[in-house]
């Protein structure tokens, strides 16, 4: 299955950057510098989150580089247990195994992610679009449950100081028997401790491409 992102999906994701739309969403959760609200999903059941904020330390072309670099990201984040990208047949697509706590089956994805840097009337924007595909070439494993619908869009700019300003997008459906408060949980917990890892990850990032480099 070939994936392909439109010009209106990246344009869709950057121009939240200046006028998030959230109409209809709930604000969720807030921390310092992050915003995280949330949209039900009459079909799922689920939420879809939008994350907007400002990471301080950390520039917007580094701050990309960092969230694409798969074999680091195995180094700072605690619940990858195997990510990787391949080619199958012709198609490349990432695969990513996520720990879950004990009693809970991990849960693993396929799926596509496009990467574009993007120059808007002189602004310097990067976005990156990810979303799930199966492939018959990556067959789900014993044990583990296989993600189906996953997407997710983030944009990154400067903050015109030494920081970045950014918006993420984000659904998933982690499928079996996982009760309600403990994906919420999950969320609120997880989600800003995520972008405070990413931050640390940024700041560590050129010590680590240096040590890479040796």
């Amino acid at each position: 299955m070939s994936l392909q992102f439109s010009d209106e999906q990246f344009q869709e994701a950057w121009q939240e950057l200046d006028e998030p739309q959230v109409e209809g969403w709930e604000l969720f959760t807030e921390n310092p510098g992050i915003k995280i609200y949330r949209q039900f999903n009459q079909v799922t059941g689920l939420y879809t989150y939008k994350v907007v904020g400002v990471l301080t330390s950390c520039g917007p072309e580094q701050c990309v580089d960092v969230y694409m670099d798969l074999a680091y990201r195995k180094t700072w984040d605690s619940y990858v247990k195997e990510l990787h990208e391949r080619d199958y047949d012709g198609q490349k697509a990432i695969y990513w195994e996520v720990k879950y706590p004990v009693l809970l089956s991990n849960r693993d994805y396929v799926y596509m992610r496009e990467r574009r840097d993007l120059d808007v009337d002189g602004r310097k924007i990067w976005v990156v679009l990810a979303q799930s595909c199966p492939l018959s070439q990556c067959p789900e494993k014993s044990g583990i449950l296989r993600v189906q619908d996953y997407h997710q869009s983030v944009a990154f700019e400067s903050d015109k100081t030494s920081g970045t300003r950014m918006f993420m997008n984000y659904f998933d459906n982690p499928g079996g028997m996982i009760p309600t408060w403990l994906i919420n949980w999950a969320a609120k917990t997880g989600v800003p401790g995520f972008f405070t890892d990413l931050q640390k990850a940024c700041e560590n990032y050129p010590e680590y491409c240096r040590k890479r480099q040796k």
